[in-house]
């Protein structure tokens, strides 16, 4: 049954495979259980109903992925999207956590629009390639900036803005030795090195009493405090557009760079160069974020950590199926969640800054006209705390750069009407 359903044979695998495949990703990125819900938590969401939320939409949207599109590919809240949440919309421009969400399920839907219109390939072609790479790396050194305030490395100062926190504190070196941890791991091939790290800072730092243990496992802590509390009608003031679109074109450009990157390896291009079934595994994505936002929690994405599965062997949808049951299974972890500080996340923030920032090597250096708009993105991220400022400073230096470089046939014309757009939002805004 498993083999008809999934196409096993024809794909060149076995259900040992995938199972192992499968294993391999939920251990890699199994980290988000915990990561996301202390971030969603600073933005005044109960941390037990982010935990089952981050779990369920985790399940759901790699369960459709998997069943529906059959691709070997895992779905969570997405990392960057989740600390642009709070740090951005919410507390930095004072929106409710219930009128983000429902800015999250308004870019939900227009994903699933985008996914049942031809017009979704026109948007993702319009954005040129080093946009695209520099909108990555600028949501890495978003994550970065917070990592690093997070544990403790970096402090506010009233002169210079930031400064050096205490490097000696044992926080700060316990969350030091997690990222480098990390990267020996990773460095190693060793799967789930991310989260590896995290437990070992965790009980360490319980051993010295610098944080609680509050157990393992129990029931899951109940939903109810996030279920359906998306502010819709809140979502729709002007204000709000930007945020809208910046949840939307982040998740359009994350999910189809991940497919992309992972559609070779796991034998998913057709003859045309054109990968299979992408309406089905894109619509999978939409769903699953705007189910997220009803569960109560953050835009959910496709992981590239999918890649780790595939490394091992993973070719189907049964790789996610087990990866959407092991996260189903994650919501009995709940004491454990709560038991993980802030130090300890820290430096997962950190190495997958370090992971994402990396996209700008494939830059054209050569062009200004193409490295210099995308540096202005990526560095007005963090500068600006808002990866919506940062996408549109960065649109707006590209078609003007390109105009007066005299390059205009290198401008979409979708690209100009955004860039326009955003224009206007910075005037009236």
């Amino acid at each position: 049954m498993l083999d008809q359903y999934f196409k096993l044979t024809e794909s060149g695998t076995t259900v040992k495979t995938e199972v192992l495949a499968g294993l391999t990703t939920f251990l890699t990125m199994a980290y988000i259980i915990f990561v996301n819900p202390m971030i969603l938590k600073d933005a005044g969401i109960d941390h037990g109903a982010a935990f089952v939320a981050t779990c369920l939409a985790a399940a759901i949207g790699t369960a459709i992925m998997g069943l529906y599109a059959n691709y070997p590919v895992a779905l969570a809240p997405g990392m960057g999207l989740n600390a642009y949440f709070t740090y951005g919309v919410v507390l930095g421009m004072g929106h409710s956590w219930q009128v983000a969400l429902g800015a999250v399920f308004l870019s939900g839907v227009l994903f699933i629009i985008l996914s049942l219109l031809p017009i979704r390939e026109a948007i993702i072609n319009a954005i040129p390639q080093s946009q695209k790479l520099a909108i990555g790396a600028g949501i890495g050194l978003f994550l970065g900036l917070i990592g690093l305030k997070n544990g403790g490395l970096v402090v506010d100062h009233p002169a210079t803005l930031v400064a050096l926190g205490k490097i000696g504190s044992a926080t700060v070196l316990l969350a030091i030795a997690g990222f480098l941890l990390i990267a020996v791991l990773d460095h190693r091939k060793i799967p789930g090195a991310i989260m590896i790290a995290i437990l070992v800072v965790t009980v360490l730092g319980i051993a010295l009493g610098l944080s609680p243990f509050n157990g393992i496992a129990s029931m899951p802590p109940s939903l109810a405090p996030t279920f359906l509390k998306m502010d819709i009608a809140g979502a729709f003031s002007l204000g709000l557009v930007a945020i809208v679109f910046a949840f939307l074109f982040v998740d359009l450009f994350d999910t189809a760079g991940t497919l992309v990157a992972v559609s070779q390896r796991a034998n998913l291009v057709g003859p045309d160069g054109k990968l299979k079934r992408l309406s089905k595994a894109l619509m999978a994505d939409a769903v699953a974020t705007v189910a997220g936002s009803g569960l109560g929690t953050s835009t959910t994405t496709s992981y590239i950590e999918s890649a780790a599965g595939i490394r091992v062997g993973g070719r189907t949808g049964l790789t996610a199926t087990v990866v959407a049951v092991l996260f189903l299974l994650s919501i009995f972890l709940a004491p454990l969640a709560a038991s993980i500080p802030a130090y300890a996340t820290a430096p997962a923030l950190v190495f997958v800054a370090c992971v994402m920032t990396s996209s700008l090597a494939k830059i054209d250096w050569e062009d200004v006209t193409e490295y210099a708009p995308a540096v202005v993105t990526a560095v007005m991220m963090p500068f600006t705390f808002s990866i919506a400022t940062g996408i549109g400073l960065g649109f707006i230096t590209y078609v003007v750069l390109k105009a007066l470089s005299g390059k205009i046939s290198d401008i979409n014309p979708v690209m100009a009407i955004l860039a326009v757009l955003f224009v206007v939002k910075f005037a009236v805004i």
